[in-house]
């Protein structure tokens, strides 16, 4: 071969190792793109949940944090609509909650509309007058959309804590959001509401009322920041039932307790806890009362029950859902004690994302609780495996089986205190590194 052949291959072989590490130098300098990934615990699908009449949905991209995805969805509520919450009773609480608060208590004309207003990416707490100004810039752009009275419009902001809402992206979008409102929306409700959700999280239930079935339809939103003092993140519920807004107050909180005052994933509770619960009127059913009362309250039990259970499900990094039962505690209260204090334990948890069977660090839990307890009447039992009691490891345990039983994703961790007649169930997940990978670069 030539030598000048030689040269020109040298020469082009020298050009395309130099492409190469340039390309390889830019694949490095690329930003790494964060894949979300679904919580293994998670339902296959979202749920096909019932129309309600007389409540209609929309969701849009304003950028308030998030890019390439819906981040604000607007609720319209029909003339004649009672509303009921409950709300965080954190003294830090976000300017929306003490705005949804002091809204509830405002008698309002018969007949008006009512409508609420939700963003994800930033939570509007702990920012002072300008939160106040920007709740009221947000409500009262929707207010004058809908044509409704201010003091009807609900808001809602879930994302991170201290910083000022931009809420000229939420005004700016108010309009598309009332010219796109569907009965059929809530997806996408459930789906604009999420920040470090893995998935939209629906539930409902019909029953039969005098004259024609009443639908129930939630949604929620949660992940972190799970321990809550009233209900849950944020949870949204809407009925057609007619219904006062003074019945409809008391089933929703005679329900909170065992649902979502219930559930547990990281021991905090979020500045921004709201729980709001909607009735337009328009089933053909008639007025809610008597039996059918009953049949109310026991399907809205459910729906929050469900939903209450999917947040712990979704709980940032979970792997396993828990399910902590304390029974035959001196009183209600040391039950409650006893079990937050398993469900919210770290070396529980870790423990129970280990699938250690170490029925240790449940004595452990019981004895910090505060409750009264005899180590000799204290019986523990995973699932079915008897572990420990009368003050000691059980006779018949096995520690093969019992570990065998911990490798599942819904285990059971029973507590017989063996005092009294009170019990208390609540709901926890196993803590793995996943949630300070999710944690540690929350506002990056």
């Amino acid at each position: 071969m030539a030598k000048t052949d030689w040269k020109a291959k040298a020469k082009g072989l020298k050009k395309r190792v130099k492409a190469l590490t340039g390309e390889a130098v830019a694949v490095a300098a690329a930003p790494k793109t964060k894949v979300k990934q679904v919580s293994p615990l998670a339902p296959a699908s979202f749920p096909d949940l019932p129309l309600i009449k007389g409540a209609r949905f929309a969701a849009v991209e304003a950028g308030v944090r998030y890019k390439n995805r819906r981040d604000v969805m607007l609720v319209a509520l029909d003339a004649g609509t009672t509303v009921a919450g409950v709300f965080t009773r954190s003294t830090t609480r976000a300017a929306c909650v003490r705005d949804c608060q002091q809204k509830l208590a405002i008698e309002v004309p018969r007949g008006s509309g009512a409508a609420i207003i939700v963003n994800s990416g930033n939570s509007n707490a702990f920012t002072g007058k300008t939160g106040e100004k920007s709740v009221a810039a947000v409500t009262g752009s929707v207010a004058k959309a809908l044509g409704i009275p201010a003091e009807r419009v609900f808001s809602s902001s879930t994302g991170v804590i201290g910083e000022p809402l931009p809420h000229e992206r939420i005004t700016a979008v108010v309009g598309d959001l009332a010219n796109n409102l569907t009965e059929d929306g809530i997806k996408w409700a459930a789906e604009a509401i999420m920040t470090t959700d893995t998935f939209p999280k629906g539930a409902s239930a019909v029953i039969e009322g005098e004259g024609g079935p009443i639908h129930i339809a939630g949604i929620a939103k949660g992940s972190g920041m799970i321990a809550p003092d009233m209900a849950t993140m944020l949870v949204y519920i809407f009925t057609d039932a007619k219904i006062t807004a003074s019945a409809l107050q008391k089933m929703l909180s005679d329900n909170v307790g065992d649902t979502f005052n219930s559930i547990t994933v990281d021991s905090d509770t979020s500045t921004s806890d709201a729980l709001l619960l909607c009735a337009t009127g328009q089933s053909e059913a008639a007025p809610v009362k008597g039996a059918v009362a009953k049949a109310f309250q026991t399907a809205l039990r459910g729906v929050m029950m469900d939903l209450a259970h999917q947040v712990v499900k979704d709980g940032e990094g979970a792997t396993k859902f828990v399910e902590v039962r304390v029974t035959r505690a001196q009183s209600p209260d040391d039950a409650t004690r006893v079990a937050m204090a398993i469900a919210n334990s770290p070396l529980v948890k870790t423990a129970v994302a280990g699938e250690d069977p170490n029925w240790g660090r449940i004595v452990m839990a019981i004895g910090k609780s505060g409750a009264v307890a005899d180590r000799d009447k204290l019986a523990i039992r995973f699932g079915e495996h008897l572990v420990a009691e009368k003050g000691w490891r059980a006779a018949a345990y096995s520690e093969e089986a019992t570990a065998a039983y911990m490798k599942g994703q819904n285990l059971l961790i029973h507590v017989d205190m063996g005092l009294g007649k009170s019990n208390r169930t609540v709901w926890t997940c196993d803590l793995t590194h996943r949630y300070i990978d999710i944690n540690a670069d929350y506002r990056s």
